[in-house]
């Protein structure tokens, strides 16, 4: 963990939370860089989780909004783990376009045990389990959703795996997060957390020069055929992808470092190009009528099993915001 001043900081807040859009025509790749600050540090306090878990949720948050941000329509990209270990959910909402939320739920004594043990990378955390990316379109589109077993792959390695039986598109993809301490001039230290990440893609002029072969196409591959995935190389991404190879994690999170500069860093011999950025903000979806009409959709008799102290409290998990109804202002549905 480093220290900035907040002068420091200030001079490079325009870089941060959005997501940088960009091509390199000499490699045929496309790709996006994410660059995140007030969005993480704002869902990171207002939750307190221990740091090995911030870090954890800071990397999915960077990793949802390099997908979410691909979205075409006004819809949501809902990022999902469900394991067995120690951190057993980890939800991450995009809501299309620029709106971020997130919420964690683990086991207090496991986390602690593998913190005192060193165990705290992102895969030592989760465990077996699945991740599960699914995009809602809105009530009349389908959903789609996809699915990532979880087997001791990092959220990199999950990602990896996604795209191969989605999309069928070779994809890289860097994760990093860091906490850093910034200090107003006579002021007490105060925590922030930088996250970043980097996804690009091969996507050459003819759909025929895609280099794969024998992928599983299903949404729910069996996990023995998730190992098997094999991708041909090229000579155009397999040089792209020894260039994303040199990415240190302090890149991704430097905040003197901006996503033009790294861009133009790794690609600079092959003509890489920039797109207009896109905003990412932390931005919860819950309202008191959202509330409502979520408690409406009980029987009166689970309402009446809701009541503590005269009164039905909710407190959303995204936002930590606390909604309090009296038990008249809900009906509830019929048997």
């Amino acid at each position: 963990m480093t220290e900035k001043t907040a002068t420091q900081m200030a001079k490079t807040a325009q870089q941060m939370d959005r997501v940088l859009p960009f091509q390199v025509d000499g490699l045929d790749v496309r790709g996006r860089m994410v660059h995140l600050n007030d969005s993480v540090t704002n869902i990171i306090t207002r939750h307190q989780y221990p740091d090995a878990v911030n870090r954890l949720l800071a990397e999915a948050i960077a990793l949802t909004a390099l997908l979410g941000s691909s979205l075409k329509f006004e819809g949501k990209l809902i990022l999902q783990v469900q394991t067995k270990g120690a951190v057993n959910m980890l939800v991450v909402d995009f809501d299309a376009p620029d709106a971020v939320r997130a919420y964690v739920r683990f086991d207090e004594e496991a986390v602690a045990h593998l913190i005192e043990q060193g165990e705290t990378r992102p895969e030592q955390l989760l465990g077996e389990g699945h991740l599960v990316m699914t995009i809602d379109q809105g009530q009349y589109m389908n959903r789609y959703q996809g699915v990532v077993v979880l087997d001791g792959k990092s959220l990199e390695e999950a990602a990896h795996s996604y795209f191969m039986q989605s999309e069928q598109l070779p994809t890289r993809v860097r994760l990093a997060a860091t906490q850093m301490m910034t200090r107003q001039e006579g002021g007490e230290p105060k925590s922030e957390w930088i996250a970043g990440g980097l996804l690009v893609q091969y996507l050459p002029s003819s759909s025929g020069e895609i280099p794969h072969r024998d992928l599983h196409p299903g949404d729910h591959p069996d996990p023995e055929q998730q190992k098997t995935l094999h991708v041909d190389e090229v000579d155009a991404w397999r040089e792209c992808e020894a260039l994303v190879a040199t990415i240190d994690d302090h890149e991704l999170t430097d905040p003197a470092v901006s996503a033009e500069t790294l861009l133009y860093r790794l690609f600079h011999e092959n003509g890489p190009r920039v797109f207009d950025a896109m905003p990412i903000e932390d931005r919860c979806s819950c309202s008191h009528e959202r509330i409502e009409t979520m408690l409406n959709n009980f029987t009166a008799e689970e309402l009446d099993g809701m009541i503590e102290n005269g009164k039905i409290e909710i407190t959303c998990e995204f936002c930590s915001s606390k909604y309090a109804f009296a038990r008249d202002q809900v009906t509830g549905r019929d048997q």
